[in-house]
C-alpha cells in the first residue's frame, strides 16, 4: 500500500458513510451493482483523483451489523472497543444504565400469517411509534422492564437483574424479511422472559387506537415487538480527541451512530431535516456538517437512506438514494474542499445486497483524496474499481489512520 504523507497543520476532513449503499450484481441491472448503475460523477471525480480500494470493517465471525461496521470507520476497534448496539443506542436517546441493567434494541414489527411482513410495521412515523410504545411502557413497565421510546420503529427495552439475556440468541427483524418467524424467536437460557413479554404486548398494540387508524387506512398495524442486540454498561473510552488528536462532529438520523458519537466524545449535531429514509434533506445535512468545520477538525456525515432501500429489497430506490448523496452531499464536500485544505474520505460500511435485503460482512469499497493522496489509476467509484486497484485495508478501522496521515 502506498504511504500516505503525515496530516498537516489546518487540514480539515470530512468523513461520508454511504450507509449500506455496496452490494451484488443486480439482474434487473444488467449486472451492475446499485453503486455501478448509479450516476455519481462527484464520488468518480474523487476517485479519480485520490486513492481507490476495498475495506475490512466487519471482523471475521462478527455479525455484519453498522455497530460493528461504522465503529471500525470512526477508528476503533470493533473488537477491542466492542460495545452492544442495545446499550450503543441507549447512550445516543440519553438513558443510564445501571449495573445489572441489559439494554437491548425493541422494533415495532408485523407479524402476518407467521411470517416477517414488516420488519419496521410498514415504516411507522415516530409520532405513531412513540403513541404505541407510550401503551405497551404503561402497561408493562415494572421492576424488571423499562421501555423507552426512538424514533420511527426503533426503541429500547432495558432488562434489570437478567444478565442472561446477554448468552441468548438473537435474530434481527431485517435478517427474516418473508420468512417464517418460528426458528428465530429469541431462543436459548433466559429466552422464556422475552417470549413472556412479546406476548403480553400483543393485545396491548392490537387495543391501540393508532392500529385501528392504521388499518382503515390502509397501512400495516404494528402487531408485535421484536428484541434483539443486547448490550451492558460500557467501560470507558478513549474519546477521538485523545486518540487522534483532533476534534470531531457528526450527523446521522439514527441512534446508533448518535450513540457511538456519545461514547467516542463526538458533538453530535443537530440538523432540522436530517431522517433516516428517502424523506432526509441531504443537502441541509451537508451544509450542516460542512459549517461545523468552523470549529472542529474532522465532521462525519452519515448518511442512511441507502441501507433503508437495501433492507426494503428496492434497487431503485437504493440507486436513487446513492444518486442524492453523490449530488446533495458529495457535490458540496467538493466545493468546500475547493476553498481550503481538506481531505475526503467517502465509503459505505457494510453491503447490504437487495436481493438478500440483509447486511453481509464483506469488505466495501471507499475512496480517499485530497492533499498528499496520489491517484491509484482508477476514474470511477464502485466494488469493481475498488478491488481491481489491490488496495486492502485490513482491518478496517485503520481508515482513520489514514485519513488523517497517521502511523498506525
Amino acid at each position: 500500500m502506498q504511504k500516505i504523507p503525515e496530516g498537516r497543520v489546518g487540514v480539515k476532513y470530512c468523513v461520508v458513510i454511504l450507509d449500506g449503499a455496496s452490494g451484488w450484481p443486480v439482474a434487473k441491472l444488467g449486472g451492475k451493482t446499485t453503486l455501478q448503475a448509479a450516476a455519481t460523477p462527484h464520488l468518480d471525480e474523487l476517485a479519480a483523483s485520490g486513492m481507490l480500494g476495498m475495506a475490512a470493517t466487519v471482523p471475521q465471525g462478527f455479525e455484519p451489523s453498522s455497530s460493528a461496521a461504522c465503529t471500525s470507520i470512526l477508528g476503533y476497534d470493533p473488537v477491542a472497543d466492542y460495545v452492544g448496539r442495545g446499550a450503543i443506542e441507549a447512550a445516543s436517546m440519553g438513558i443510564e444504565l445501571g449495573p445489572d441493567d441489559v439494554a437491548l434494541r425493541l422494533n415495532l414489527v408485523t407479524i402476518a400469517d407467521g411470517r416477517m411482513a414488516s420488519y419496521a410495521a410498514g415504516h411507522i412515523q415516530t409520532e405513531e411509534s412513540q403513541a404505541l410504545v407510550a401503551s405497551l411502557a404503561e402497561t408493562l413497565d415494572d421492576d424488571v422492564f423499562r421501555l423507552f421510546p426512538g424514533i420511527a420503529y426503533r426503541h429500547i427495552l432495558v432488562v434489570r437483574g437478567h444478565s442472561e439475556l446477554l448468552d441468548v440468541a438473537y435474530t434481527p427483524p431485517h435478517d427474516i424479511s418473508g420468512k417464517r418467524i418460528d426458528r428465530f424467536v429469541p431462543r436459548g437460557g433466559g429466552a422464556d422472559l422475552l417470549l413472556e413479554y412479546m406476548e403480553r404486548a400483543k393485545p396491548i398494540l392490537r387495543a391501540n387506537g393508532v392500529n385501528r387508524c392504521r388499518i382503515a387506512e390502509g397501512e400495516l398495524p404494528v402487531t408485535d415487538v421484536w428484541p434483539f442486540w443486547p448490550g451492558v454498561t460500557p467501560q470507558a473510552m478513549q474519546p477521538f480527541a485523545a486518540k487522534y488528536g483532533a476534534s470531531a462532529a457528526m450527523t446521522s438520523g439514527v441512534d446508533l451512530l448518535g450513540g457511538l458519537a456519545v461514547l467516542f466524545g463526538i458533538e453530535r449535531l443537530a440538523i432540522p431535516g436530517v431522517t433516516d429514509g428517502a424523506d432526509n434533506d441531504y443537502a441541509a445535512q451537508a451544509e450542516g456538517a460542512l459549517a461545523a468545520l468552523d470549529y472542529h477538525d474532522v465532521v462525519v456525515i452519515h448518511v442512511e437512506a441507502p441501507d433503508e432501500e437495501g433492507h426494503a429489497g428496492s434497487w431503485e430506490g437504493k440507486v436513487e438514494a446513492i444518486e442524492a448523496i453523490d449530488r446533495e452531499v458529495v457535490a458540496r464536500v467538493r466545493e468546500y474542499a475547493a476553498s481550503t485544505t481538506m481531505r475526503i474520505l467517502a465509503m459505505p460500511d457494510h453491503p447490504t445486497p437487495v436481493e438478500i435485503k440483509t447486511h453481509v460482512g464483506e469488505a466495501v469499497p471507499f475512496v480517499l483524496a485530497g492533499p498528499g493522496i496520489s491517484p491509484n489509476g482508477s476514474e470511477e467509484y464502485d466494488e469493481e474499481a475498488a478491488r481491481e486497484t489491490g488496495v486492502l485495508v485490513d482491518p478496517g478501522y485503520r481508515m482513520m489512520d489514514l485519513l488523517l496521515g497517521r502511523q498506525p
